[in-house]
């Protein structure tokens, strides 16, 4: 199947004010229930990533675990859950970070990855970058390192992407909007 940019970007909804007054929300609901856009956004990462170095493939609470879970799948790699915190049983490490929303907390089971293990980080969107951020301080904790983060969507404005190219994570995304677009 092949990719169709424009499909993406018209299945994903722009939600003013949410969750809060000045967000602009991206919501990616009507992509998943496209039978067709999901097989295309998955069958894209799993092109792009099929011969790739890496280990393990990490998803990030809530949405990353949709589409992480299915790359993960398909290419026989174990899954590591970054979870909102308090959603994870055992030792766990945790990471704050600032979001567009505010403060919040990421954790990860503490025996997750070793030292050499190697990890593509997924999300559903890169904004300001705290969430990936606080992702890939909990894997150079456990003496890992980052293969690439990948998302959805790329909201290059809010500086997300570059904030994580700056520290040396590669990015990428299927599509990118402007803070007006849509």
């Amino acid at each position: 199947m092949i990719f169709d940019e424009f499909t993406i970007k018209t299945l994903i909804q722009r939600v003013p004010n949410f969750p809060k007054a000045g967000v602009t929300f991206r919501d990616i609901t009507p992509l998943l229930q496209s039978p067709r856009a999901l097989r295309m956004v998955a069958d894209s990462f799993i092109q792009r990533y099929v011969e790739a170095d890496f280990s393990h493939v990490g998803a990030v609470d809530a949405r990353g675990f949709l589409i992480g879970s299915i790359i993960a799948y398909e290419l026989n790699k174990p899954l590591i859950l970054f979870r909102k915190e308090g959603k994870l049983p055992g030792e766990v490490l945790s990471e704050g970070y600032q979001t567009e929303y505010g403060q919040s907390q990421l954790q990860v089971q503490a025996d997750s990855l070793c030292e050499g293990d190697k990890i593509l980080i997924f999300d559903d969107l890169i904004a300001t970058g705290g969430t990936l951020l606080a992702a890939a301080q909990l894997v150079r904790r456990m003496g890992a390192s980052i293969y690439e983060a990948a998302a959805i969507i790329d909201l290059a404005d809010l500086g997300g992407s570059q904030r994580l190219q700056d520290i040396g994570i590669a990015t990428f995304t299927l599509t990118a909007f402007a803070l007006d677009e849509y």
